[in-house]
Parts: C-alpha cells; sequence; structure tokens
C-alpha cells in the first residue's frame, strides 16, 4: 500500500498537466500512487501526460469522457485511491520537490488532524502568494488567505479554517466518513464545503507553510472573475451557509449574508458583470430545498458545538475584504 494517494483531475489543462505530472514524479517522497482523470478534454493535455510519464507504474491515468467537474472528479478518483491519505492537487499546480514529504511529516507533528493546507505561490508571479489557506468569514463568504499578498509574508504553521483543495492532504477515512465533496457544487467551494461538514465532525486543518506548490490558478475556467467562476462562486457559497452553519449563528447571520449577496450582485451590475452572479444567485434559490434536505442530515450529526465552530470563523470584515492570511507572525 502506497504512503499516499494523489488525485488529479484535468479538463482541458493544456501543457500544464504534463508539467505538473513531471513535478510529481520527481519528488523526494517515492512511496505514492498518483490517479489521474481526464474530465472530457477536447485539446491535447491527457495525450502529452501520458507521454510525459509513460512507464511510471505510480501512476494510473482514466478518461471518464466527459466532464464531471472538480468534485464528482475527485470523489471517482478517491474510491480508486489505496493509500490511507488522499493529497489533492490541481493540473495547473506544479509540486516542489519536497511538497509530499512535507505534508507526510506534518500528519506525524499533528496526528489528530484529518487536513493539511499547502503553501501556494503565484505561478506567474512568485513573488506573491496565490493562497495560504482557505478562511471564512461569519457571514458565509470564503477567501484564499493572502491572496497576492508578497511570498514573504512571514507566516507560522498553524490552524486555518480550511485548505485549498488546489494542492491539499485528507485522511482518506475522514474524506469518505464526510461523504467527499458535494457533486452538486460542481466546482468552486466544494473544498470549504467539506472542511465545514469535517470541522462540524469535530475535525482540523493546518496550514504547512514548508508544503510549497507553483499554482497558476483558474487555468481551466477562464480566470477567478471568469462569468463561469462568478456564476459558481455565488450560488455555491449560499448553499454552502446554508447547509453547514449551525442554528444559533445561521439564523442572526442569513440577514448579513443576504445584504452581501445583494451588494456582490450590485458590484456585478455596476462592473457590467452582472448577468453571471443574477444567475448564480437565481440558481442558489432554487436549490435551496436541496440544499435545506442535505442541512437536515448535517445538523443532525454533528458533534462540534455552535461556539466551536464560532471561533473558527473570521468575524472582522476588513479581514475578508484584504484577503488577509491567517497565522501571521
Amino acid at each position: 500500500m502506497p504512503a499516499v494517494s494523489v488525485l488529479i483531475v484535468n479538463y482541458n489543462a493544456g501543457p500544464h498537466l504534463a508539467a505538473c505530472l513531471s513535478a510529481l514524479a520527481r519528488q523526494s517522497l517515492a512511496d505514492f500512487e498518483a490517479i489521474v482523470l481526464d474530465n472530457g478534454s477536447i485539446d491535447d493535455s491527457f495525450a502529452q501526460a501520458q507521454a510525459a510519464i509513460a512507464g511510471d507504474a505510480r501512476f494510473r491515468l482514466q478518461a471518464m469522457g466527459r466532464n464531471l467537474g472538480f468534485a464528482a472528479g475527485n470523489n471517482h478518483a478517491a474510491r480508486l485511491a489505496s493509500a490511507p491519505w488522499l493529497a489533492l492537487l490541481n493540473p495547473d499546480a506544479f509540486a516542489e520537490p519536497d511538497w509530499l514529504a512535507e505534508l507526510l511529516a506534518a500528519t506525524q507533528r499533528h496526528p489528530d488532524v484529518a487536513m493539511f493546507g499547502s503553501q501556494q505561490i503565484d505561478a506567474r508571479d512568485p513573488a506573491r502568494l496565490d493562497g495560504a489557506g482557505d478562511r471564512y468569514f461569519a457571514a458565509g463568504f470564503a477567501w484564499r488567505g493572502g491572496y497576492g499578498w508578497p511570498a514573504d509574508t512571514a507566516l507560522r504553521e498553524g490552524e486555518v479554517f480550511s485548505p485549498c483543495a488546489a494542492a491539499a492532504l485528507y485522511r482518506a477515512d475522514a474524506f469518505r466518513a464526510a461523504g467527499g465533496f458535494d457533486e452538486d457544487f460542481f466546482c468552486y467551494v466544494e473544498d470549504v464545503d467539506l472542511a465545514f461538514r469535517l470541522r462540524l465532525m469535530g475535525q482540523r486543518t493546518i496550514q504547512i507553510v514548508s508544503a510549497k506548490v507553483r499554482h497558476l490558478g483558474s487555468a481551466t475556467s477562464g480566470g477567478k472573475d471568469s462569468p463561469f467562476a462568478r456564476y459558481h462562486g455565488m450560488r455555491n457559497s449560499l448553499w454552502c451557509f446554508t447547509k453547514n452553519m449551525p442554528g444559533p449563528l445561521f439564523w442572526p447571520l442569513l440577514p448579513i449574508h443576504l445584504a452581501i449577496d445583494m451588494l456582490l450582485l450590485l458590484r456585478a451590475i455596476f462592473r457590467g458583470k452582472g448577468k453571471a452572479v443574477a444567475a448564480g444567485l437565481l440558481d442558489a434559490l432554487r436549490g435551496l430545498p436541496g440544499a435545506w434536505a442535505k442541512r437536515r442530515r448535517i445538523q443532525a450529526t454533528r458533534t462540534a458545538s455552535a461556539s466551536a465552530i464560532a471561533v473558527t470563523l473570521t468575524w472582522n470584515p476588513f479581514e475578508y475584504m484584504r484577503r488577509a492570511p491567517a497565522n501571521r507572525h
């Protein structure tokens, strides 16, 4: 049995996937298996990837023939995995040689932790952070901590709300106990939603500063400000908040969440980008009965108290607006 299963879901990543796999093949920790799923790409990224790792038995490549989305694709890959740890890696993320070794070493320092995040460096501008662990504003909005901040920002290893699934490590039994990613999300916010559900089960996330990847970010979805990203970000944020926030926090915070939704919609309209945001909000509202049914199941089985969840949230709106990282020295 390998020490870790690395899961990579590809969709039209172009030459980035081959570069991702080549970097993974050079890991100092060689005891891994890599499961690479292709979600019906129409470019030649999958063929390039096959050539890049030809003859390396650690890599298993499977073509799905259609776009399952990030959530369902990773769930499928997780069902094929045999290791006790699942490392998720985006096809546009390029791991430093000791990335896996640093993550697995952290599991020894924190034996009671089920989720670990990586330090993400902007592959286009290495002087900038792409993310240092996801944070969650109490009113129901997540952000990638430290996005755009200087890469030399002094950060320490410690707890964050959620790992960014572009480069994250999950204990396989915890991932499966939570049901994996919510496949209705398709992509975006699905990693925060999973971390929230695991937190409700008493689990935590530790951000590992020494486990580094270079990440392009949204290379296969048109960019973080594309209509695709705006639509899914708006829709899935409302579903995540509805499903997971404990009742004593949910009801007081709901009016604030909806007010921010309206502000985000108005800002998008003012910028000429309102169509995708409006569609996301409308579909979020249409999907609320399903989200509420999930909420009933999640809240009925949670073991963490509302107060335990409250201390993991970010309450300062200026931290949210500044995209500030956690664990600053």
